[in-house]
């Protein structure tokens, strides 16, 4: 199955195109530049990079979070649009999992941690499962450092931009637990996210493009002022 997946959760937003397990291409760019304004450009260029055209993909995956809000809606709002457009599936997938999914071959824990600033994190716990794929132990949340490094009570591999910015603490709480993934594993990529798509495609997941939802996690700014957080 062709698939297109893209990821717009963080900054270092992120195209792949993949023939079944097979990695086509792949483009991850960290970019001052919005996503509202990259994203199509990006899936333009790469799908003529690979010599396909959109008629050719067979599903559509992306991003649902947690993450920047502005850049899950761009994502889950084109992604969708394209899919509903051509009557393909669309698949969604935390970021949070994709993130962690290169890591699916590991013998120990996967700590993914992505910053949310205010001094916190989104953060979820994942234990490989010794078949390439990964088991959920704690849900993405948002939370402080401090918690999130309390989860940590054997050797555990961590990633993502949240563990790099708050290693300090991860390493004075867990110790000699923590192992940094290393350069490679801290931004999303979206090549892991179409994996963990084609994953859940064979589980039998839903993919009408209408009941994607995002994964917020926690209200966005303008929930709060307006008072409509959890309402």
């Amino acid at each position: 199955m062709k698939v297109l997946a893209v990821d717009t959760s963080t900054a270092s937003g992120s195209v792949a195109l993949l023939d079944g397990d097979v990695l086509v291409a792949e483009w991850t760019v960290l970019s001052e530049r919005t996503h509202n304004r990259r994203l199509l450009q990006s899936v333009d260029r790469i799908l003529a990079d690979a010599a396909w055209n959109l008629e050719d993909v067979e599903a559509f995956a992306v991003t649902t979070g947690p993450g920047s809000f502005t850049g899950i809606r761009i994502g889950l709002s084109t992604l969708k649009a394209m899919a509903w457009a051509m009557g393909k599936p669309l698949i969604g997938v935390p970021s949070l999992e994709a993130l962690a999914m290169p890591l699916a071959v590991a013998s120990c824990p996967v700590c993914a941690v992505v910053d949310a600033r205010k001094h916190e994190v989104y953060a979820a716990l994942y234990r490989p499962d010794g078949q390439g794929a990964l088991q959920e132990e704690r849900a993405p949340g948002v939370l402080g450092p401090d918690k999130v490094a309390g989860w940590i009570t054997e050797k555990t591999l961590c990633c993502g931009d949240g563990f790099l910015l708050y290693r300090h603490i991860f390493f004075q709480s867990a110790g000699h637990h923590v192992v940094d993934a290393g350069p490679g594993f801290h931004a999303v990529r979206a090549g892991f996210v179409g994996r963990c798509a084609l994953r859940r495609l064979q589980d039998g997941t839903d993919t009408d493009p209408m009941h994607v939802m995002p994964l917020y996690v926690r209200p966005s700014e303008a929930e709060i002022h307006s008072g409509t957080a959890g309402s």
